[in-house]
């Protein structure tokens, strides 16, 4: 259960970290702002095509768990149909709540693209663990708190290592290696290692061998 105790965990390493914070805003400004210039006609047009195809709204905003325990909206578009429970994660690339246009959106993570925004706003950053759902950050261990030591991220260390190929334990023993660990430098390594997964994927999204739902 989330205690006190185990924020206080997270927040003892905070203060470690503060002239990388200092850095990491910097740089989530400058990109989160070309980004938003940049794919502002992408970002249009997705939202035209997910509104077409299903009822309801083209943007999903659900809470999530930022930095030092603190929620936020987190914006994404919408994959799912509308009737779907929002604390219950896709377990396969078929869950029949996924919507057509949905299945394609997250084959190429573009369902996450709105998340541009929460960088921009200070909930995220580009590079960071990814962020969690309140119902799973009240069942953190002692050492996966650490995990909320740092902003999520719209990519970073679990990403670029297997993402949901990978099982819940040892994503979260990246997440928080990432969190002890985390400078400016290994940023921007994931950056480009972001880039080259994308565009050479190894593993899907969806993964037989992952032991638990995935986000």
């Amino acid at each position: 259960m989330l205690t006190e105790d185990k924020i206080d965990n997270a927040l003892d390493l905070s203060p470690k970290l503060s002239l990388n914070r200092f850095l990491k805003r910097i740089m989530d400004i400058i990109i989160s702002s070309v980004s938003i210039i940049t794919f502002f006609p992408i970002l249009v047009l997705i939202f035209i095509i997910v509104k077409q195809d299903s009822e309801g709204p083209a943007l999903y905003i659900h809470t999530r768990v930022g930095r030092n325990a603190k929620e936020f909206d987190c914006f994404k578009f919408r994959t799912m149909k509308t009737n779907s429970d929002p604390n219950k994660l896709a377990e396969s690339a078929d869950d029949d709540r996924i919507t057509e246009i949905g299945k394609v959106l997250r084959k190429t993570s573009l369902d996450e693209l709105p998340q541009i925004f929460n960088v921009f706003l200070g909930d995220m950053s580009i590079v960071g663990p990814r962020p969690a759902l309140p119902v799973q950050v009240k069942n953190f261990s002692d050492s996966e708190i650490l995990k909320i030591a740092v902003k999520p991220g719209i990519t970073g260390w679990t990403q670029v290592n297997g993402r949901n190929s990978i099982p819940y334990e040892k994503r979260m023993e990246l997440d928080v290696w990432y969190a002890e660990n985390n400078n400016i430098f290994l940023d921007i390594f994931i950056i480009f290692k972001t880039f080259k997964v994308l565009l050479f994927p190894d593993k899907g999204i969806y993964d037989v061998n992952s032991t638990s739902p995935v986000e």
